[in-house]
């Protein structure tokens, strides 16, 4: 699979693993910063549900 015909979210994980490799950022810092952001967009969709 080819990234130009990669779905949106395969396109924006690549993006976001790259930027994260090349800063080097710790694998514990990620795990923890992707689950506040996870849950930040959990409250949005539940927001945006009750709207």
């Amino acid at each position: 699979m080819s990234l130009e015909t990669a779905t949106d979210e395969i396109k924006l994980a690549v993006d976001l693993i790259q930027l994260l490799e090349e800063n080097r950022i710790p694998v514990a810092t990620v795990l923890a910063a992707l689950a506040i952001v996870q849950r930040d967009y959990q409250q949005k969709a539940a927001h945006q549900a009750d709207h």
